[in-house]
């Protein structure tokens, strides 16, 4: 894609950023709320669940087609479809009276999610200069980790401040100014090009993109756990701090986002996958055998540089295994690797809870990033044998032919 200049932050690329993070920041606020809403209208521990559960299903099973959408529609259009979807969903919650009608609001809440972050990410790749992608996708993803620290602790207070239908209207509106910031993004005409390319069918799953997905499905198995029970973890250690501590992360993934970005393009994914999950490692044992608070807030920046670093990196290298009209597809399965790994990252992490404590729950989670250090390296250390591999059937092939010459 051909750019006027080598700039990343441009008026589209920060209305982008902006729209993204309060997309994520709703998403967010909602989710501990909504399970108060559920029981407030008659529903119980398993109406939770499917609550939540649905969302997700929905989310996952549209992004398949948004490769296809996007070659018959504008990408742009598409995406303030989605935002505008979410808008309409989360005021619509109050006038639910019965599950069965929040559980219909939440699919079509889930599919606009779905085609939102994978439009977000896909136009935020277009508008950055593609030499620059790491960098630029590492800023992006810096107000999407600051929205989804604040979240929570913004549903919270607006429902101890007023009530649930300010709630819901309060996060309708910030939606609805996501959609006029969608809106005023201008797109490359090389982007639009791109749009016409009729080349796409259907993908369940994008095969080039195959790896990185299982890396951020370990990634967001681990992240799902962590996020999910964190704040019952800290009330059996008698940690006070649960709001600081997610603030730390969100101030150590902004902080390692200024440089990891522009190491990846400089150098590739290695650089920072292998730091960024010894780094998390070590933020998840200091969260096993945390004893005090200077621990816990310690162990959030560690994690929160880890975190930081790896989850656009490998976004960034899924987009750069494909062609640019093929995004869509890269970032489908991207995410819907990610949000599977939450998904089943919560489950079972619960249920190694129940069985076990709170406390194993980090313990697992740091063996899921040792996982990952070893699938990792067992895929460079294959890389590199294919490569050599290449090297002296190249020079064989040389050989003969300056053989033949002769």
């Amino acid at each position: 894609m051909t750019h006027v200049n080598n700039k990343i932050w441009s008026l589209s690329f920060i209305f982008v950023l902006i729209s993204n993070a309060l997309v994520f920041m709703i998403f967010e606020m909602l989710l501990p709320t909504l399970p108060l809403f559920v029981t407030a209208i008659g529903g119980g521990a398993s109406q939770v669940g499917l609550v939540t559960g649905v969302f997700m299903l929905s989310a996952i099973l549209i992004r398949p087609f948004a490769g296809i959408l996007a070659a018959k529609f504008d990408k742009k259009m598409l995406l303030i479809l989605g935002i505008a979807i979410m808008a309409l969903s989360t005021g619509a919650y109050y006038l639910a009276n019965h599950i069965t009608t929040l559980l219909i609001i939440r699919l079509i809440h889930g599919a606009g999610f779905g085609l939102a972050t994978t439009y977000f990410a896909t136009l935020a790749a277009e508008i950055i200069p593609k030499d620059r992608r790491g960098e630029g996708i590492g800023y992006f993803g810096v107000g999407e980790t600051v929205a989804i620290s604040v979240g929570p602790m913004i549903g919270i207070m607006t429902l101890e401040l007023f009530d649930f239908l300010r709630l819901f209207l309060g996060g309708m509106a910030v939606l609805l100014l996501a959609v006029i910031m969608g809106i005023f993004i201008k797109r490359a005409p090389k982007g639009k090009e791109l749009d016409k390319l009729d080349t796409h069918k259907v993908k369940i799953l994008e095969k080039r993109v195959l790896f990185p997905a299982i890396l951020i499905f370990l990634i967001g198995s681990a992240a799902g756990g962590i996020m999910s029970f964190f704040s019952l973890y800290a009330v059996e250690k008698e940690f006070t701090q649960v709001g600081l501590f997610f603030l730390l992360i969100a101030a150590a993934s902004f902080a390692v986002r200024l440089i990891s970005g522009k190491l990846f393009d400089k150098y590739g994914p290695s650089i920072i996958l292998v730091p960024g999950a010894i780094l998390s490692v070590i933020g998840l044992v200091m969260l096993y055998g945390a004893i005090s608070d200077s621990t816990f807030l310690i162990a959030a920046i560690f994690y929160g540089f880890g975190f930081g670093a790896i989850f656009p990196a490998i976004q960034t290298w899924s987009m750069n295994l494909v062609e640019e009209h093929e995004h869509e597809d890269a970032m489908a399965s991207f995410f819907n690797f990610f949000d599977l790994g939450i998904g089943g990252g919560s489950l079972i992490l619960g249920f190694i809870a129940t069985i076990a404590s709170y406390q194993a729950i980090y313990f697992v989670a740091s063996a899921v990033y040792g996982l990952f250090l070893v699938i990792y390296a067992a895929y460079l250390i294959v890389k590199r044998k294919h490569r050599e591999e290449r090297a002296k059937q190249a020079a064989t092939l040389s050989l003969d032919e300056g053989g033949t010459v002769q």
